[in-house]
């Protein structure tokens, strides 16, 4: 999937089709978000009077560049987790054992199908955190990205929730399904918190 051409992962995105959908949009938001702050750094790169903080930018390459892939990776990982569960759903049930079977597997597909977007909601947090560093230390003209980053990150960490939501209610693990969605409810504050933080550092740099 991520190998095609942007158009025909939009039809795709687009069609009756059930995957590829939110899941993996929140991980191709998120890695947007990840190369945003990539390239800001990559900008800023031998821009004079930006020497001071290439080293410190360096490292925020490194980590928006792992991200990425991470995030990368998810959008395959989403679709897989979504086309288990599915696949559980149709297993027989024509006697006690097999809906016995059957119900392990949509329990089991049903936790993947929730870790996933949790880790991706994770994830965009991260890249939240880095564009603040990417917004403080690139250089101006690249400012904009960083805030676009931000958002692109803030808004994979909002969509991913969502699958969080949707699936963690039918868990019979109430444990992990409560630690889960408390987990998600305090992300989703603090991200919420610093990317409008990011994003007013950025318009206040804009205009100065």
């Amino acid at each position: 999937m991520i190998d095609i051409p942007i158009d025909q992962f939009l039809d795709r995105l687009a069609s009756r089709d059930a995957t590829p959908g939110g899941g993996s949009s929140a991980a191709v938001m998120g890695a947007m978000g990840a190369a945003l702050v990539s390239m800001v750094c990559n900008v800023t790169f031998g821009k004079k009077g930006c020497e001071s903080v290439e080293t410190e930018l360096k490292a925020v390459l490194a980590e928006a560049e792992q991200l990425r892939r991470r995030l990368t990776d998810m959008v395959a990982e989403d679709m897989a987790a979504f086309d288990g569960l599915m696949a559980a759903y149709k297993l027989p049930k024509d006697d006690e054992e097999a809906k016995a079977r059957r119900a392990q597997a949509i329990q089991s597909s049903l936790r993947r199908a929730t870790e996933v977007p949790l880790d991706c909601a994770r994830t965009g947090a991260r890249v939240i955190r880095l564009a603040r560093r990417a917004a403080d230390l690139g250089h101006r003209e690249v400012v904009s990205d960083a805030g676009v980053g931000v958002l692109a990150a803030h808004a994979a960490a909002r969509s991913a929730a969502l699958n969080v939501f949707i699936n963690a209610p039918a868990l019979k693990d109430r444990a992990f399904a409560d630690a889960a969605i408390a987990e998600i409810d305090k992300l989703l504050a603090d991200c919420a918190v610093e990317s409008e933080s990011v994003y007013n550092l950025v318009r206040a740099k804009l205009s100065g």
